[in-house]
């Protein structure tokens, strides 16, 4: 049976990674060993160096660069360009789930960065992704995510709504209506794809060159299919509520009324989503996740999509 690439999704014959998907990571990468660790290593390690790390949240993460000359990923304490996830051991294929919604952001036309699946000498997956606040060595972009700028805590992450989020992008943002447009498309794919825990850590702002905007996205996977019975569709409220959502409650009451898109901007962000659904459907196809959770993500995209 020919393989997969876990970088590109293409064919790879017997090697484990294509040549371009190598490329990707490292100009003048050749191969690439598996990681040295096992999943159950890869969360101890994590938590071991947790101090040392400015990387947070509730996933287990390790900081972590290539290295062309040993051919792998090695795990650092500072200075990482990558940020490794291993598998949960609470919720099942969680890096195989990231690593597809993130393809199918980029197919709606969502700037993600650079990102992929990588075996550990378990051969477990686990899913890597490229920093974008760093450039050059130890330096990084001016980076703040909405728990930060809104005076939240890890504790009160949850505790606001989508109608107060417009504001921040409104006071914070260079040109606010480029990123209220782009805002839209990103909590329309969210819904559509199953992501009911977007707080407000998983929403942040990067200046570049003067700039301020949305950073590339991040953090993006189908948490419904992940957990047993949700009972919500969305982390923040919006008007007033967290689930039974209607595709009025997106277009007429978030895009026109509070965002303050023109009917064309939500007409083509909707055109393209419903454009999407066939390259999603054969992402989910070929991606990593097993038949079981392939058709839940199938079912769960067929459902909200036909609430619009």
């Amino acid at each position: 049976m020919m393989n997969r690439c876990p970088i590109t999704y293409k064919p790879c014959g017997d090697d484990l990674y294509s040549i371009e998907g190598l490329k990707l990571l490292a100009p003048k990468l050749a191969a690439l060993q598996n990681l040295p660790f096992s999943a159950s290593e890869q969360r101890q390690e994590a938590v071991n160096r947790a101090a040392k790390l400015s990387i947070q949240g509730v996933q287990p993460k390790l900081s972590a660069v290539v290295s062309v000359k040993n051919q792998q990923f090695e795990i650092v304490d500072q200075y990482g360009n990558f940020i490794i996830k291993p598998q949960s051991d609470i919720f099942p294929e969680l890096p195989e789930n990231e690593d597809l919604t993130m393809r199918m952001a980029k197919v709606f036309g969502i700037e993600v960065p650079l990102h992929g699946l990588i075996y550990s000498k378990d051969n477990s997956k686990s899913y890597f992704i490229k920093r974008f606040d760093r450039y050059g060595k130890g330096r990084k972009y001016a980076t703040e995510d909405f728990a930060q700028l809104t005076g939240s805590s890890r504790d009160t992450k949850y505790n606001f709504t989508m109608e107060k989020i417009v504001k921040v992008i409104d006071d914070f943002c260079t040109f606010p209506s480029i990123e209220k447009a782009e805002f839209f498309k990103r909590i329309l794919f969210c819904f559509i794809t199953g992501n009911e825990d977007m707080h407000l850590k998983n929403f942040s702002l990067i200046t570049k060159a003067g700039k301020t905007t949305l950073t590339p996205a991040y953090d993006f996977l189908n948490s419904s299919i992940a957990i047993k019975n949700p009972q919500e569709e969305m982390a923040l409220a919006l008007k007033g509520k967290k689930s039974n959502f209607k595709a009025g409650d997106f277009i007429d009451y978030f895009g026109k009324e509070r965002l303050e898109l023109s009917n064309k901007v939500i007409d083509q962000t909707l055109k393209k989503m419903f454009d999407s659904v066939e390259k999603w459907n054969g992402l989910i196809e070929i991606s990593f996740l097993s038949e079981e959770m392939k058709e839940k993500y199938f079912m769960l995209i067929k459902e909200r999509e036909g609430r619009f």
